[in-house]
């Protein structure tokens, strides 16, 4: 798996094949409003990228994200499904789980324990996806 790499002040983006990870390095609370909203448009930048079409969200380094932090995640998971990729979650803590299901997003972000079984996961859909648009070859 061929990746490319690089840091914002507060997350690790690398980008494989149509995916990006992200991860975020640090809590990401109220406070780092204009820290937030920097990398973001770093992140959403990349997705003008028309072969990035997939997003992994990667939370080992972190239990806790604020309310600036979950608005992000909206709008990176918007701007991927308005580009019929997919955003999926891994290694989210309880806490953060919690939060996806009382919000109800978890029915829209799959979360998966480890970053491996995401990007598989993400992989597997992708590949589901062209199957339904490929045509059957003429005789």
């Amino acid at each position: 798996m061929n990746a490319l790499s690089e840091k914002t002040e507060i997350f690790e983006i690398e980008h494989v094949g149509e995916t990006i990870i992200v991860t975020p390095l640090e809590g990401l609370g109220e406070f780092d409003f204009q820290r937030i909203e920097t990398a973001a448009r770093i992140v959403l930048r990349l997705l003008e990228d028309p072969s990035v079409l997939n997003v992994v969200i990667d939370f080992h380094r972190i239990d806790y994200y604020g309310t600036t932090a979950f608005s992000f995640f909206i709008r990176l998971w918007k701007r991927v499904r308005n580009h019929r990729g997919r955003m999926v979650l891994c290694n989210l803590s309880d806490h953060g789980k919690q939060v996806l299901k009382i919000s109800k997003l978890d029915q829209f972000w799959p979360v998966y324990p480890s970053r491996e079984e995401a990007i598989v996961a993400v992989e597997r859909w992708m590949r589901a996806l062209g199957e339904e648009y490929e045509t059957p070859s003429s005789p």
